[in-house]
């Protein structure tokens, strides 16, 4: 089997074990986005969608080299995978698709963020961090123990920084008129695995993003429910759209 790559959102990271257990025996790799975790002192101005994908590509040829991989992609995570879908094909066997934001109406809250200042956004994510279960709740998640522990540990992966201008670089990508030359990766990059693509979407956020584990895992749980992924292209909903 191919290794198995999460690709996380706006808030990181994504490599919690109560998801990746439902992906064993395949190899996972959870790699670590421009601006997040041990990546965090990247300059902010050098992180784009583009910037994203061909780090992609350079991690993906060290850690997963020679090999097509299936890619799990959550939010902003969805358009890099679909990114890079379209421009390595050769190295994508499928792709699913967890709330990817292919559109602005898709990407609501980076909308929200993109518009902020940095100082906004900062205290934002301060006050966040200061009370992560009420940045659950908010999000429609029970908080519960665990869960109030990985929310923290998503919160303090990633400065200020990293938030704004990934927002921002998302809004650049996806709010382009269908001829635009960047729109077209989106589009066909969703299709363009050689195995299957795979679309989830579920209720929108007020505010903030939740935590992605339980959208994550249930995506991945139906995934390979119907493993080998199928010959031809295929959705699943979950929630409302």
């Amino acid at each position: 089997m191919q290794p198995v790559v999460l690709l996380h959102g706006l808030i990181g990271p994504f490599a919690d074990e109560r998801a990746v257990t439902h992906l064993r025996p395949a190899v996972v790799l959870s790699p670590d986005l421009l601006g997040y975790g041990p990546e965090a002192d990247v300059n902010p101005q050098g992180i784009t969608i583009d910037a994203q994908v061909e780090y992609m590509r350079t991690t993906l040829d060290t850690r997963a080299p020679n090999t097509r991989v299936h890619l799990v992609g959550h939010s902003v995570g969805g358009v890099i995978a679909a990114s890079f879908a379209h421009g390595y094909p050769d190295r994508v066997e499928s792709f699913v698709n967890v709330e990817g934001n292919f559109a602005l109406a898709d990407a609501f809250w980076s909308t929200q963020v993109a518009t902020q200042t940095l100082d906004q956004v900062n205290a934002m994510l301060e006050a966040d961090r200061a009370d992560p279960a009420r940045w659950l709740r908010e999000s429609g998640v029970e908080p519960t123990g665990d869960r109030i522990r990985s929310a923290a540990e998503a919160l303090a992966y990633q400065p200020a920084g990293t938030i704004q201008v990934t927002a921002r670089a998302v809004v650049e990508y996806t709010g382009l008129t269908a001829g635009a030359v960047k729109s077209r990766p989106i589009r066909s990059g969703a299709f363009a695995a050689a195995g299957s693509a795979t679309v989830v979407r579920c209720r929108r956020r007020r505010r903030t993003p939740a935590s992605p584990m339980a959208r994550m895992t249930r995506a991945t749980r139906l995934w390979f429910t119907a493993w080998p992924p199928p010959s031809r292209s295929w959705a699943v909903t979950l929630g409302t759209p």
